[in-house]
């Protein structure tokens, strides 16, 4: 029998049992993620969202937000009638099983309409504040950071501006612009501009003399580059306070004005023009103002504890 040979260099000698092959270090206990992992836990949103979730009143009214919104949104699908539609056998009737919220003198449902009118509340409130927070922002910007005549003549602007009620003020824009649903979202917008220019121009005021504002004007940056790039991300949190205290607020007086009739139009489903409709009727038709109103009240003081709350967390007066 032949032995046979092997060559030099081919031969592996076999593991032992006992071994096991090394694993490959897991990613869990790297240390750059590690570092990673922990900075995202000591940064400022993180730990405001903490904070946030600590305030079991601005946790809850955040969620009735958002299920306010999931119903604007799927409201054809949660409104059990059309809100508009008449029906002559089903009129003044009150509140039961088949209309939880009533009938109107047309026989419409109280409950529908005020689902629907969910809609164009928070979409006038919304952007109202968009209008106030985009022009107001951008002037209390220039304003603050550029100085001089700019400087005086926007505070000498905002000053006769603030001089008037909110109110006041956006029923003047209407009677100038005419009665519409639109008109209203932009004469709201146009009375709450001075409240956010001004909190804009102070605190850009404050941070432009900061150092990193310094080193970007001797690097040669432009004034339009250091606004927006330097400025603005540091005066954002007080702007975004603002914002969500005024929506409430731009609901409120933008109900107001419907209920004078200066905006939404019959047989729109707005909750301002609703209670409207009901307010001659309201000693024996309760429900027709009650359950109306009862929504304007509910949204705007679930938006006001919301606002309370990001003002907690993103304020750092109150941190």
């Amino acid at each position: 029998m032949s032995e046979v040979t092997e060559q030099p260099g081919t031969y592996a000698a076999p593991l032992p049992k006992s071994h096991v092959e090394p694993r490959p270090p897991s990613r869990a206990i790297e240390p750059g993620f590690v570092r990673s992992r922990t900075a995202w836990r000591e940064s400022y949103f993180y730990q405001g969202f903490r904070r946030f979730l600590r305030n079991r009143g601005a946790v809850l009214a955040a969620i009735f937000l958002l299920a306010l919104i999931l119903v604007a949104v799927f409201a054809p699908v949660v409104a059990p009638y059309d809100p508009i539609k008449i029906d002559p056998t089903d009129t003044r009737q009150r509140p039961n099983w088949r209309h939880l919220a009533g009938t109107d003198p047309f026989g419409r449902d109280i409950l529908s309409r005020i689902i629907y009118g969910t809609r164009i509340s928070l979409r006038l409130g919304l952007i109202s504040v968009a209008v106030a927070l985009g022009v107001g922002g951008i002037v209390g910007l220039y304003a603050g950071y550029v100085g001089g005549r700019l400087d005086l003549f926007v505070g000498v602007l905002v000053n006769i501006m603030l001089a008037f009620p909110g109110l006041l003020l956006a029923l003047s824009v209407v009677a100038i612009l005419g009665p519409g649903l639109n008109n209203v979202m932009l004469a709201v917008g146009i009375s709450s501009i001075p409240d956010f220019l001004r909190v804009v121009r102070s605190s850009v005021m404050s941070v432009k003399e900061e150092a990193y504002v310094e080193a970007a004007r001797c690097i040669g940056c432009t004034n339009r580059r250091i606004i927006f790039r330097h400025v603005a991300p540091n005066v954002l949190a007080p702007a975004i306070v603002l914002a969500s205290l005024w929506v409430g607020t731009a609901i409120l007086i933008g109900a107001s004005l419907n209920f004078l009739g200066l905006g939404a139009q019959r047989p729109m489903p707005e909750w301002g023009l609703m209670v409207s409709e009901g307010r001659d009727a309201l000693a024996t038709d309760w429900w027709l103002s009650t359950f109306p109103g009862l929504a304007i009240a509910v949204t705007v003081l679930a938006m006001n504890i919301v606002g309370d709350g990001l003002r907690d967390v993103l304020d750092p007066r109150f941190n």
